[in-house]
Order: structure tokens, then C-alpha cells, then sequence
């Protein structure tokens, strides 16, 4: 479907743009199209187009421009109000560390209660969305090339509590060149890893804490500069423990070594990757002479190793096998005699891990070992493993195992005994982690209302009306006190950010901005499973009673989905036309009306032939509409619109939209030329080309035009004056805000809202009423409600003509009435106030329900 959809929008790009080839601008784009693929020629040229636009006329203004709107992203934010949650970004390509240093720790802190994610450190994006929903971080085994460095970054502007993890001394390079294996190492392989240690010790120096896997690598640590480190050993997990139950049940493990006093003995080593030649070494002399003076003994080596000549004597005494899945290996290990992990006497080693002893001893096998500190921590030389420091402690501790089966059956049994004492994963969890992470706390419930706003625009980067009154009922509920609010929208990439989701907060208010292509196909305008994904996260962080729907435009109905599968009610607020038009504003391709009052599917297919995707659209969304909790109209003609397509009248209710009411008394008209006013951009639908042609057809000067241009604050330019032919005078202006907007309407005498279409409101035509500015609308429509014709304001029709228009602004020129003049029906109008108190009451009624 949505490649039947792409071929179509394909087509109709391309045959635009050979109609742009033959025009005088095309000449530039056939300069860029060496560089262009093909398939994608379309989108780059539009793009390049707009910045060249943007450098040959920057905005007039800095202020509240894109340095602003970067600057609210880039603020500090803290954890507050999020659900506790601790993200892992890890090192998972080495599958054993994988295991029992991130897959262990997630099972042990779920124990304890928490709400655990992994990503893997190479995924910058995932990461970075990651990051938005946890209240604490762990780095494991993570080196800081740059891509981390934007981790981190994000983390300490998140407020994040950051721990590094390690199970290896690879942080410093003395103490790492004293591992022999490195020697066993290729050149360039070895360089390799010595490069990686100044990475690893500057990711480890930018986190506040670290973990380790044994005291010595903590002490390791502290030394190399990172103060607070703790320990958390590698232990048992419920997967190896299911493992070993069922190989227990079929009579391997447990105790039950399989070697008799007669048959062949089997020790066995596992090397888990190709750094461990050297280690291997330390227990070859006492293999050679154990093997040699005992018969029955064999050796598997399991795993990357380069075998010893002196062990080529004994044959196939002797087998290499390669290395195995971890249940393969846990077979393998069950079903020999002795396991040893022999380990050079260097720092490094000292450092590791006693996880081969583990690993031995819950299969009841025991275990010779080198007396490095992990393993001379954890057992009693001849009671639950054996330690062997010499080529002789290596012979002797062999042959008097491989001498007596009921010595190895005690040792293993009395291993595992103690293993699962001290390494069950409870105890870990409860001892270990718990003094590190501690356990989740959720803040207890203070009686407010949690209310999950979602606009595909929001502060700093506001546009349109939908957009002010979302924020208006959002800094309003918060004010209150009685509202815990957060926000879902979208905004555009950020340079050198990866695709990511990023929270920051606007006026105390908690914001998760998802990064939206401006180029996104038409589908995922209303079905977009990557915004669905991430407003998942947002719901499982804010926890809200309610969700608030406005603007939902390119983060799609997959939101109420959500909202659906996880049983929290959600409430839509009618903009416009948005849930029933794939056009929006019930317009055709130009600009008109469609004048359809009953949706015709027939009419939409013939409106627009080129979406094929119109079933599946009014599918998702007029499901999304059914299962609303309540429907929000700004006025009794939006709501009359839906009624005729099938909304239930008992579930859709006016919330009529409030407005900035003027701070100040309007003050005297100046004497001079009437003034007229535009706030609808270069939109056909909004009437944009009917006041051009209507204003070049006047013949007199005697008026000037202000035209507000709202894409000025997006960086961009949208009304070009350049082409007008006309006697008066003309401005264009930004937009204004809530400091200026007063100076703006005292700037002008008559406000032009000439829609083409019936509007669900029209909050510009109410903010002149409110400041005694008359208004030329056009009806009917939500836009002419609160209009009284001839006594504030004059009606048109939705089909005006330039001449009709024209002729109305004759009659406007003439007469000087505009002096002196206030609005006798400003009683009548909204305010933010009382829409917000009626939307208060109106979602607690829902969650109420619900209950």
C-alpha cells in the first residue's frame, strides 16, 4: 500500500518537475542534478530551493527565531515526574560478557523492581530516544568515540546518574600490557585493542560512578581516577539455572560426575575468545606430566586456541572443539570431569572474574584453578576446588582428582553448594545491586490529574492556531496545580543529532519532541508506527490518567492505538477538518470548497486520484474518532459537521476556544489611510489569492495591507511582494506573539479572514473582536459565529469572488467609520479562562468514568 502510494506521489513529482526544467530556474536545478539520484532529484531540489531562498532573504528578526528554538532544546532538564527506569547501553557483541553483565543485571534489578531497557551503544538514535525515558544510566563496556560523546552529553543535559561498567582491566594501558596474551596477539590486532584503552578510560572518567566485576578491577578504577565504584560480581541466572535443572533431570550435573575409577577422565577448558594462548600455558607443564602419568586422563579445549606443541604427543587424547551456544557448552561441561581456568599472575588477571569456577561448580565438576584473587576469594583449596600456583600444584592437583571419583564428586558437590549460597541470583540482586541502584520508589499520589497533551507543534517552535490553543490549555491546566501535564510533538532534525526522540521543558512543562521528516509519506501522516513506538515509551514514563488529543497531524492515529491497548482513555479536540479530509480543510486541489456536508468517498477519490490509501485512511481514523472517550469542537458548525458523519451527538461537545484578550484600551485611530490586516500566510485556503487579486484590482491608494507571514519564525519565507501590482501600500510582518499581538491589531483597522471553507473556528477573528477591530469573514462556518453582520463585521460567502471582495473593502474606505468604533458585542466572546476551566471538568468527567 505504501509503495502503490509512493509510485503515485512519484509520478506527480516528476511531471512537476519537468515542468520546472523548462522554466528559467530549472537551469540551476540541472546544475545540481550530476549530483542527484535520480529517484530522489524531487525532494533535494525542494530543499536546496528553500535555503537558497532562506540565504538570499533571511528573516527580518533574530529574536524567537532558530537560534532560540535550538537553544530551548539544548536546556538542562531533570528526572521529575518520569517513572523510574534504568537504561543499559552496552557492549553486546561479545555474547558471555553480554550475558552476565547486562542480560544477569537486567534480570537482578527487575528483581529488585525496576523497569529495565538494554541498546546497544552503536545505535545512536535508539540510544538517544533511550535516553528520554530512563531516571538512570549504566554504560557498559562502552569506549567514547564520538557517537558517545553525544551519549554522554545527552545524559548530563537529562540530569542522568551515569555509571561505566567493565569485567576487564582495559582502561589502562600499563597495567594491560602486562597481560601476556596480547603478545599471542597479530600486530595489527594488537594495536587495535591498545587503541581502545584511552577510549574506554575517557568514557569511564565522564560517568559519576562506576560498576566493576571484582575488587581489584574497582580498585583499578578508583585509581585511574573514577571515585565511587562498587562491585557486583558475575553470578548464576535463572537461564543457567534452568539449564542445569534440566540436565540434572536427564542425569548430567548435579554432582554426578560421569568419570569412574576405570574409565577416561575428561578435564576440560573453554576459551571464550582468541586472548587467552598465554593463560592456557600457565597449566601445560602439569597437563603434560598429569597426562602423561595418568592414562585415562583427556583434554577438551572448547573455543579459539592456539593448542601447544608439547600436547601433540597425546593424540586424540587431545580434541579441539570449537566453540558452542551457551547450552551447547553447559552439555559439554556436564558431561566431563574436571574443568580447569588456568590464568596468568598479572594485575589483569587478578582482575577477572571467577565465572569458569561458577560455571563448573553448579554443575557439581570441580575445578582447578589458578590462585588468582576472584578464585582464591571464592573457594578453599581441597575442599570446594583446587588451587594450583606451580607446574607441580597443576600435576598433583590432576592426577589426585583424576586418582578418586568420590573426591570429585565431594569437591563438586560442596562447589555447587557454595556457589548457590553466594551467587543465587536473588542474593546478587539483594546484596549487590540493591546498595548500588537501591530499589524503585514511585512518588506516592498527590490527588492531581495526569494529562497527556499530543501537537504536532509546540513551544519554541509554535505555528498555527491549533498549536496556541494547545499551549494556552496546557500552561493553564499546570497553572492550576490540580494538573500534572506533559506533551508529545514533533519537531525537525537537528543538525548532527541522529534520528531521535528529545525531552525538554517549556514553561515548567515536561515536552518529548519526535524528529519528523519534512518529506514523510502520506500514510505515515496518519499512521505512523515510528511515532506510535516512541509515544508507547511516553505513556509508560508519564503514566497519564487522560491523553488530550489536538493536532495529530504526521504522529498519526497509531497514538490512540496505544492509548487503546494499555486502557487510558484519550479525548480529541476538532481542529479542523483534519480526521474526515486527507486535504484538511475540505478544499479541493484549488483552493475551493469542496462543499460536501456528508463525506462522499466517491467525491475524495475524484478530489484526490493519486491517494489510493483514501478506504484505509477514513478506516484508522474514523475508528480512532469512535473509540474517543469524548469529542471537543471549537464550535457548533465543526460540531454539526461531524454529527452529518456519524459521530454519535451524545460523545462530541463544544469547548469553544478562548483567546489572548487585550492587555491594555485600544488606543485612538490615527488619522490617515484605513489599514487592513492579513493573518493566513500565502494558504489558498485561506484566501491568500482572493485578496491579491482583489487588492491589485482596487484603483485607489488610499489603504494599506499588512500581510503576517508565519513561516517567518520557522526560518523561512512563505509571501513574496516582489509580484504585486498594486496603488496602496503593503507590509509583510511575522507573526506576532503574545507581547506584540496588541501592537499588531492596533497597526490595522480591518482584520481579511476570507476563507475559503468553512473554518472550525477562526481564533484570529476573535482576537480582533476582542481589540474593536472589525472583521471581514467569510460564512458560513465556525469563523462567522460570533460575527454580526454590519455591526461588527461583514459576512461573505465561502465562493466570494475577487470583485465581491473588492467591492467590500470599497465600502470600507469610504465613511470613517473605524473612528472611534468598539465591538458592542465582546460580552459574548471566549476566554482561555473559561475554556480551560471547561476542560478541566470535561477530562476529569472522562477519567471519572472510567474508573
Amino acid at each position: 500500500m505504501r509503495a502503490v502510494a509512493a509510485r503515485a506521489d512519484l509520478d506527480r513529482l516528476t511531471h512537476l518537475f519537468r515542468l520546472q526544467e523548462r522554466s528559467l530556474s530549472g537551469r540551476l536545478l540541472r546544475l545540481l542534478r550530476g549530483h542527484l539520484r535520480q529517484e530522489g532529484a524531487i525532494r533535494t531540489a525542494r530543499r536546496v530551493a528553500c535555503r537558497i531562498r532562506h540565504v538570499l532573504r533571511p528573516p527580518p528578526v533574530e529574536d524567537g527565531g532558530l537560534s532560540a528554538v535550538a537553544d530551548a532544546y539544548a536546556r538542562a532538564v531533570g528526572t521529575e515526574g518520569l517513572a523510574p527506569v534504568i537504561l543499559i547501553v552496552a557492549e553486546l557483541s561479545l555474547g558471555q560478557c553480554a550475558k552476565y553483565r547486562v542480560w544477569q543485571r537486567v534480570d537482578q534489578l527487575r528483581y529488585l523492581g525496576w523497569t529495565c531497557r538494554v541498546v546497544d551503544w552503536r545505535d545512536t538514535g535508539p540510544a538517544l530516544t533511550a535516553l528520554q525515558f530512563c531516571t538512570r544510566v549504566v554504560f557498559y563496556r562502552v569506549p567514547a568515540f564520538e557517537s558517545v560523546h553525544t551519549l554522554l552529553a545527552e545524559a548530563r543535559r537529562l540530569s542522568l546518574p551515569c555509571w561505566w561498567e567493565v569485567d576487564d582491566l582495559i582502561f589502562d594501558r600499563d597495567l594491560y600490557l602486562r597481560n601476556g596474551n596480547l603478545a599471542t596477539l597479530a600486530g595489527a590486532e594488537r594495536t587495535e585493542l591498545l587503541f581502545g584503552v584511552g577510549l574506554f578510560r575517557n568514557c569511564m572518567l565522564a560517568c559519576d560512578r562506576g560498576i566493576a566485576s571484582t575488587p581489584v578491577l574497582a580498585e583499578a578504577m578508583r585509581a585511574a581516577g573514577l571515585r565511587d565504584v562498587a562491585v557486583i560480581e558475575n553470578a548464576l541466572d535463572a537461564e543457567t539455572l534452568a539449564i542445569v535443572a534440566e540436565m540434572g533431570a536427564a542425569g548430567l550435573g548435579g554432582g554426578e560426575a560421569p568419570g569412574g575409577d576405570d574409565g577416561p577422565v575428561v578435564v576440560i577448558y573453554g576459551s571464550g575468545t582468541r586472548t587467552h594462548d598465554a593463560d592456557f600455558r600457565v597449566a601445560v607443564p602439569g597437563l603434560v606430566a598429569a597426562m602423561a602419568a595418568e592414562a585415562r586422563l583427556r583434554l577438551q579445549i572448547v573455543g579459539d586456541l592456539a593448542a601447544p606443541g608439547e600436547l601433540a604427543v597425546f593424540g586424540d587424547r587431545v580434541e579441539m572443539l570449537p566453540g558452542r551456544p551457551y547450552r551447547d557448552y553447559l552439555a559439554l561441561l556436564a558431561r566431563a570431569d574436571i574443568a580447569i581456568a588456568p590464568l596468568e599472575d598479572c594485575v589483569f588477571n587478578d582482575a577477572k572474574s571467577n565465572i569458569k569456577f561458577i560455571e563448573a561448580a553448579v554443575l557439581g565438576l570441580p575445578s582447578v584453578c589458578s590462585p588468582r584473587r576472584a578464585f582464591a576469594d571464592a573457594m578453599t583449596d581441597g575442599q570446594d576446588g583446587c588451587l594450583a600456583a606451580t607446574d607441580d600444584d597443576w600435576a598433583r592437583a590432576l592426577r589426585r582428582l583424576a586418582d578418586d571419583a568420590g573426591l570429585r564428586r565431594r569437591i563438586g558437590a560442596r562447589a555447587r553448594a557454595g556457589v548457590m549460597a553466594r551467587y543465587a541470583p536473588e542474593r546478587v540482586a539483594r546484596h549487590q545491586v540493591a546498595p548500588v541502584f537501591g530499589r524503585p520508589a514511585d512518588p506516592p499520589p498527590d490527588g492531581r490529574l495526569r494529562v497527556l497533551c499530543v501537537n504536532v507543534y509546540y513551544a519554541p517552535r509554535s505555528f498555527g492556531g491549533a498549536t496556541l490553543v494547545a499551549e494556552e490549555m496546557v500552561r493553564r491546566l499546570h497553572a492550576t496545580g490540580a494538573v500534572e501535564v506533559a506533551v508529545l510533538t514533533a519537531r525537525p532534525a537537528i543538525a548532527g543529532r541522529p534520528p531521535s526522540a528529545l525531552r525538554y521543558q517549556e514553561g515548567g512543562v515536561p515536552v518529548l519532541s519526535i524528529d519528523m521528516p519534512p518529506d514523510g509519506d502520506a500514510i505515515a501522516a496518519f499512521d505512523n508506527p515510528a511515532a506510535a513506538a516512541v509515544f508507547a515509551d511516553v505513556v509508560a514514563s508519564f503514566r497519564p490518567d487522560v491523553v488530550h488529543v489536538h493536532a495529530p497531524q504526521g504522529l498519526g492515529a497509531g497514538l490512540l492505538r496505544v492509548c487503546r491497548e494499555r486502557g487510558i482513555p484519550y479525548v480529541v479536540t476538532l481542529h479542523d477538518a483534519w480526521w474526515l479530509c486527507a486535504r484538511q480543510f475540505m478544499v479541493r486541489a484549488d483552493g475551493r470548497f469542496c462543499g460536501q456536508a456528508r463525506i462522499d468517498p466517491r467525491v475524495c477519490g475524484r478530489c484526490c486520484p493519486e491517494a489510493r490509501y483514501l478506504d484505509d485512511r477514513a478506516l484508522v481514523l474514523g475508528r480512532g474518532l469512535r473509540d474517543a472517550a469524548l469529542l471537543l469542537s471549537p464550535s457548533a458548525a465543526h460540531r454539526g459537521l461531524h454529527v452529518a458523519n456519524g459521530v454519535d451527538p451524545a460523545r462530541i461537545v463544544v469547548n469553544r476556544n478562548g483567546f489572548r484578550w487585550p492587555a491594555r484600551p485600544r488606543p485612538a485611530r490615527p488619522p490617515g489611510p484605513v489599514r487592513f490586516g492579513y493573518v493566513g500566510g500565502n494558504e489558498v485556503v485561506k484566501g491568500f489569492p482572493l485578496i491579491r487579486a482583489a487588492f491589485e484590482g482596487l484603483e485607489r491608494p488610499d489603504w494599506v495591507l499588512r500581510l503576517v507571514d508565519n513561516t517567518l519564525t520557522l526560518g523561512l519565507r512563505s509571501i513574496d511582494m516582489a509580484g504585486w501590482r498594486v496603488r496602496g501600500r503593503l507590509d509583510v510582518v511575522p507573526a506576532y506573539d503574545g507581547g506584540t499581538m496588541d501592537a499588531f491589531f492596533d497597526s490595522i483597522d480591518v482584520l481579511l479572514f476570507p476563507s475559503r471553507c468553512p473554518e472550525s473556528y477562526g481564533l484570529t477573528v476573535r482576537e480582533a473582536l476582542a481589540r474593536d477591530v472589525w472583521v471581514v469573514a467569510s460564512g458560513p462556518g465556525g469563523q462567522a459565529e460570533d460575527i454580526v453582520d454590519g455591526v461588527n463585521g461583514t459576512l461573505v460567502g465561502l465562493d466570494a469572488t475577487p470583485a465581491d471582495l473588492a467591492a467590500v473593502v470599497g465600502t470600507l474606505l469610504d465613511g470613517g467609520r473605524f473612528d472611534g468604533y468598539v465591538n458592542p458585542f465582546k460580552d459574548r466572546l471566549a476566554t482561555w479562562d473559561g475554556q480551560a476551566r471547561d476542560l478541566l471538568d470535561l477530562l476529569r468527567g472522562v477519567v471519572a468514568a472510567g474508573a
